[in-house]
C-alpha cells in the first residue's frame, strides 16, 4: 500500500541514525540485543531507532525489562501481517506473551476482556458493546459531544486568560471523560472522583501501588453501579450488558464489571493525549492552524494526520506465535512474543511520503493510529467524533490560544511510554 511515490531515507539520515543506534547498544553494555522500549529522543519524536531498523532489520530481537527476548516488528506490511495473522495470539496469559511492565504482567492474570481475546471469543464479546459505538451513533452523539465541549470551554473562559489555565483538566481530560460516563450510564456527580482514580492509574508519577489501588476502586465503584443496574436498568451500555447478556447467562456479573472497566479507561487517556497533541501540533505549524481556523471542514483530515503523526497507543499491539511462522523471511517460533510498533509503521518511507512531516492536508491513507484487523479500536468513530469537535471549537471560540510556556517546556510522558501531555498551560 502506497501513497504517491515512495519516499526513501536520506543516506545522511541512515547514517545519524546508524551512529545514534549503535550508540544506543552500546549503552546496555555488550549484549547484542537492545533494550526496549527505546526512548524518545525529544518530546514528541518517535525513538529514532525505528528508522535504522525500517531499513536495516526490521524483524529484529529486543530485550524487555524482565530479560525476555522478543521480536519487534517496524515495517507497515510486516505490522499488518502480524496483526491480521491468526496464528498469532492475542491471550496474554499464553507463555512468551510480551508485557512491558510487572504491573502489565500482574494485570494479564485479571478475568480477560474482548481486547484479550482470539477468535471466536473476541468477536462474540466485542459484539455485544460494537453497537454502541458504530459510525451512525457516533453521528448522533455529534450534538451531546458539542454541548459537553461547549460547557468545557464556558467554564475555561469564565476563568478568563489573564492567567494560564492548564488545559488537561479543563479541558482535554473532562470532555471525553464526560462522554464515556454518559455511555456507561455512570452519575455525572462521580466525575470528580472517578476522574481522579483515573488519574492516578495512568499518571507516570504514580507508584505501581498507587496505581492497583486506583484501579481496584474503580472496580469496586462499576461493581456497585452494575448491581444498580441489575435491579433497575435504563438506556445505557451497563444497562444493556445486564438485560442481554448477563440475565440470558452469557456474561457473568464479573463480566460486566471487567467491559464497563474497559470501556472507562481503554481510551481515555488516548483521548486526552491526543486532543493536547493536536493543540501543541497545531500551534507549531501555524500555517496549518490559520487555514484550520478559517476552514473547519479541514477537522477530518487533522485528526486522520494527528492519528498517524503521533500514535498515542503504540505499545498495545502485541502478540505470541502459537506456531512456527515466517514473517518478512525471519522464522518466528512456536512460543516467542512479537511487538508489531504501529508508531513505526505510521512513518514508513515506503507507505507514507515524508513521513516526518505533519501534513494536514495529506491524502487518506493506511495509518494504524487505531490499529489494524479485528482488534481495531472499537470505538474509533466516536473518538474521531470527540477530536474534530474539540479541536475545532476550541480554536473557533479561542482563536488566540497560545501556550503560557515555551514549548521547550512542555512536559511530555515518560520518553519511554506512549507520547502524551500531562500538564498544558495556555492563555488566550
Amino acid at each position: 500500500m502506497i501513497l504517491g511515490r515512495t519516499a526513501t531515507i536520506s543516506r545522511s539520515k541512515i547514517q545519524s541514525i546508524t551512529c545514534l543506534s549503535k550508540l544506543s547498544y552500546r549503552s546496555i553494555g555488550n549484549a547484542a540485543v537492545p533494550k526496549f522500549p527505546f526512548s524518545r529522543p525529544y518530546g514528541v519524536e518517535p525513538p529514532i531507532e525505528y528508522a535504522q531498523l525500517r531499513v536495516n532489520t526490521p524483524v529484529s530481537k529486543v530485550e524487555l525489562w524482565d530479560g525476555s527476548h522478543v521480536w519487534l516488528v517496524t515495517k507497515h506490511k510486516d505490522v499488518c501481517d502480524v496483526l491480521t495473522d491468526e496464528r498469532l495470539s492475542k491471550i496474554r496469559t499464553r507463555p512468551g506473551f510480551p508485557e512491558m511492565n510487572a504491573g502489565g504482567k500482574a494485570a494479564a492474570k485479571n478475568r480477560p476482556t474482548f481486547v484479550d481475546m482470539d477468535p471466536p471469543d473476541h468477536g462474540r464479546q466485542r459484539g455485544m458493546v460494537a453497537p454502541t459505538f458504530t459510525p451512525e451513533i457516533a453521528e448522533e452523539m455529534r450534538p451531546l459531544i458539542q454541548k459537553t465541549v461547549d460547557e468545557m470551554l464556558d467554564i475555561m473562559v469564565q476563568k478568563g486568560c489573564k492567567e494560564p489555565v492548564d488545559l488537561v483538566p479543563n479541558f482535554s481530560l473532562p470532555v471525553p471523560s464526560r462522554m464515556i460516563y454518559s455511555i456507561l450510564g455512570i452519575p455525572m456527580e462521580d466525575l470528580e472522583y472517578l476522574t481522579t482514580c483515573n488519574a492516578i492509574r495512568t499518571n507516570g508519577s504514580a507508584t505501581a501501588s498507587q496505581a492497583s489501588n486506583a484501579s481496584n476502586d474503580l472496580l469496586q465503584y462499576l461493581g456497585k453501579v452494575t448491581d444498580k443496574k441489575i435491579t433497575n436498568p435504563s438506556n445505557d451500555l451497563i444497562s444493556r450488558l445486564v438485560v442481554e447478556q448477563l440475565r440470558p447467562g452469557h456474561l457473568t456479573r464479573e463480566d460486566v464489571v471487567q467491559i464497563a472497566f474497559l470501556m472507562l479507561v481503554a481510551g481515555n487517556a488516548t483521548m486526552v493525549n491526543m486532543i493536547n497533541l493536536g493543540v501543541v501540533t497545531l500551534l507549531q505549524h501555524p500555517k496549518q492552524l490559520n487555514e484550520f481556523k478559517k476552514d473547519p471542514s479541514l477537522a477530518k483530515g487533522l485528526v486522520e494526520e494527528l492519528s498517524r503523526f503521533h500514535t498515542a497507543s503504540a505499545m498495545a499491539t502485541r502478540r505470541v506465535a502459537t506456531v512456527d511462522i515466517m514473517l518478512n523471511g525471519q522464522l518466528i517460533k512456536a512460543g516467542e512474543g512479537i511487538i508489531a510498533s504501529n508508531q513505526s509503521a505510521n512513518r514508513d518511507e515506503d507507505v507514507f511520503v515524508h513521513p516526518d512531516s505533519f501534513d494536514i492536508h495529506r491524502p487518506t491513507g493506511p495509518q494504524l493510529g487505531f490499529g489494524y484487523g479485528v482488534h481495531r479500536c472499537v470505538a474509533e468513530s466516536l473518538a474521531r467524533a470527540e477530536m474534530e469537535i474539540a479541536l475545532t471549537s476550541l480554536f473557533q471560540r479561542l482563536p488566540n490560544l497560545k501556550l503560557a510556556i515555551p514549548f521547550s517546556e512542555i512536559k511530555y510522558t515518560c520518553p519511554t511510554a506512549d507520547v502524551g501531555i500531562t500538564e498544558l498551560p495556555i492563555v488566550w
